[in-house]
């Protein structure tokens, strides 16, 4: 068996952990809204119309925020079509996923929906076939008191009281040639930058998020994002970046390695705002919100046949894909310092851990990292020393067989770490280390593993690959061994004495 320390002190931090890291992501697209979160026909529903297993499962998953309607829904959609009586609502072509949308779900369902789960509502608006005035007419639709236009129509449908809809992300991959609408990155910049000034002219507590690059493949990328940052810097808070993760080629020593991938990505990204910064001579910050993110790369159709609620992009997830999630949500941790905001796309059934069908729910394997993670990573990010044995990949290079992050919660003396074993073969002993002296102890440990990389959770074995309970280590002189078996992840929970 290997062995690999890992060095730990509660002093040495990155930053605090943003709880709005563990966000989520649903759009009008396939199955996410209807048969997904709305069906109002099952027998699952609550009055509202919402599912109640999938409320469950999201509950359990703490979503700090929730980002819609789109997605490249967005740049065809007219906000006005899903206010009001839903009888009055139109039917309508929906040219991003080539399907019907009824609109019998809009804002106001998606408000509800937000605080059945307690999460923060984040809103789009249409920078494709929208204008500035319908992107501050939605903001004073949702934020404003009564006494105006839009804030007395909000009323009328029902909710006198301002939604108070904080976070607004202004337009979706416009650098894209498949968006509706798109445009080059100067007209974007300066689309967006009016856009947000009239928003926050209706409300200046409201935080905007720019477009950037859709993904580090884009032949403008990263001058499309100096180029709008420098035009929108003052009026916008957050830039959006976007990246879908996959094993196209089969290559898992490589797949397992893909934290090196998303980190450089954040990395050049916190460059790119620096240089802004500076460049502008600016006081303002700016942060990054990964608010689309996920596994996706195994084919499922994405257009809808001009369908309703058709079958798009139901990924199946088996725990390699599990274990990409884990690194995911450790380089969050590790690079908390800049990223602020990050919402995985999406929710369910649409390239989502959650499956439904018309009795029941599936949690499949990356259900469980997510879950872990953003029930226990609380406080500041630590800044974690790990001297562990290495894995060789054909496109990385040599890497850490462990991938490791760490929280700790001054306030409640409690902690946590996260830990993937990125190896296919090798168990490893890892002494954990603490270096500030501090007493420490364990509270509870859970491990996802198995020894098949493919292995799947499905309807007739649902629970094939989970997170199960596993005992705590003993600690003695500041230090505890755990011993990580190959492809799995360890969650270990602590509190201080």
């Amino acid at each position: 068996m290997s062995t690999a320390q890992i060095f730990l002190d509660r002093n040495r931090t990155i930053a605090a952990i943003s709880p709005l890291l563990f966000g989520g992501f649903a759009e009008h697209m396939g199955r996410c809204i209807y048969e997904g979160i709305y069906d109002p026909k099952s027998p699952l529903a609550d009055e509202n119309g919402l599912r109640t297993d999938v409320l469950d499962a999201l509950r359990e998953q703490k979503y700090t925020v929730m980002r819609y309607p789109g997605g490249n829904f967005l740049s065809g959609y007219n906000w006005l079509d899903g206010v009001g009586p839903k009888d009055q609502r139109p039917r309508r072509r929906d040219l991003a996923w080539f399907s019907i949308e009824s609109n019998q779900f809009g804002t106001n369902e998606f408000i509800d929906f937000c605080r059945a789960i307690d999460s923060a509502p984040m809103l789009g608006v249409n920078m494709g076939t929208g204008t500035i005035q319908s992107a501050a007419d939605l903001v004073e639709y949702c934020n404003a008191p009564t006494g105006t236009y839009y804030a007395d129509l909000r009323a009328s449908h029902g909710y006198k009281d301002p939604h108070n809809v904080k976070y607004w992300c202004v337009g979706n991959e416009m650098d894209g040639p498949w968006q509706i609408g798109a445009l080059e990155m100067a007209e974007y910049g300066k689309k967006a930058r009016e856009a947000a000034k009239m928003m926050k002219w209706h409300d200046p507590t409201i935080e905007t998020i720019l477009c950037g690059s859709s993904n580090d493949r884009m032949p403008t990328y990263p001058e499309w994002d100096r180029v709008a940052l420098e035009i929108a810097w003052e009026q916008v808070d957050y830039l959006s970046i976007h990246y879908y993760a996959g094993n196209r080629e089969d290559d898992t020593a490589s797949y397992l390695a893909s934290a090196i991938q998303f980190e450089e990505y954040v990395d050049t990204l916190d460059g790119t705002l620096r240089y802004v910064k500076a460049k502008r001579r600016s006081k303002h910050d700016v942060y990054l919100s990964w608010d689309e993110w996920q596994v996706w790369y195994k084919g499922d159709p994405t257009r809808g046949n001009w369908q309703e609620a058709p079958h798009l992009a139901e990924e199946s997830y088996n725990l390699e894909d599990a274990l990409v999630v884990a690194q995911w949500l450790n380089v969050f941790l590790r690079k908390s310092q800049v990223l602020k905001i990050a919402c995985v796309a999406q929710i369910v059934n649409i390239i989502s851990w959650l499956q439904t069908r018309a009795d029941g729910l599936l949690k499949q394997t990356s259900f469980y990292p997510f879950k872990l993670v953003s029930n226990h990573a609380r406080g500041h990010a630590l800044d974690v020393l790990v001297k562990a044995p290495s894995v060789e990949t054909s496109k990385f290079g040599d890497v850490p067989a462990l991938d490791v992050s760490a929280s700790y919660d001054a306030e409640t003396g409690n902690g946590a770490i996260f830990i993937v074993n990125r190896s296919q073969t090798d168990a490893i002993a890892a002494e954990l280390i603490w270096q500030d002296g501090e007493p420490v102890t364990f509270d509870a440990a859970w491990q996802l593993a198995g020894s098949d990389v493919k292995a799947a959770n499905t309807w007739d074995d649902p629970n094939a690959i989970t997170a199960r309970s596993i005992a705590v280590p003993q600690m003695a002189n500041g230090k505890a061994t755990i011993q990580i078996p190959p492809l799995s992840f360890t969650t270990l929970t602590t509190r201080g004495k």
